[in-house]
């Protein structure tokens, strides 16, 4: 991957200032197949809590998750947005298309918030494990930094 993403698929995050300014692994954060592979994590984890609670979801349907974690096909999920309008919704039925038998559990119970907004708070977390060691690195550290005044810059 070329320094700040190649501006195309999705392994990284597009954006002019990604592109100038962003380290490949902050971009890839950032990317689609990031945050809808950590969708996929999210229903896994559902399906697997609510396995424990007693719902009726076999260790076969949860394996079947966990093996396609990686296998997304974005044609088919844009595809898939097109026509219902609703990108959770075209993911959870792109994800069900490669796991057929886990299909009605993937999203069982859940809102559109819960993979949105956690994986939200896991991008970022995981922005900020990249960007604070390379931040304290720096000449300055963070006592410096944060001591200055706005009128000594």
């Amino acid at each position: 991957m070329a320094a700040g993403g190649d501006h195309g698929g999705p392994d990284s995050y597009r954006s002019p200032l990604a592109s100038r300014y962003a380290s490949p692994e902050m971009c890839f954060v950032f990317s689609d197949r990031y945050k809808f592979r950590t969708w996929r994590l999210l229903w896994l984890w559902l399906a697997e809590a609510e396995q424990t609670l007693g719902l009726p979801i076999t260790d076969e349907q949860i394996q079947e998750m966990e093996s396609n974690l990686d296998n997304i096909d974005f044609k088919m999920a844009a595809e898939e947005e097109k026509q219902l309008r609703h990108d959770v919704m075209a993911h959870v039925h792109t994800f069900g298309h490669c796991c057929p038998k886990a299909a009605g559990i993937i999203h069982l119970g859940a809102t559109s918030c819960y993979v949105g907004d956690n994986t939200d708070l896991i991008i970022l977390r995981n922005a900020l494990d990249l960007l604070l060691p390379k931040a304290c690195s720096a000449d300055h550290s963070w006592e410096t930094l944060l001591s200055l005044d706005s009128r000594s810059l």
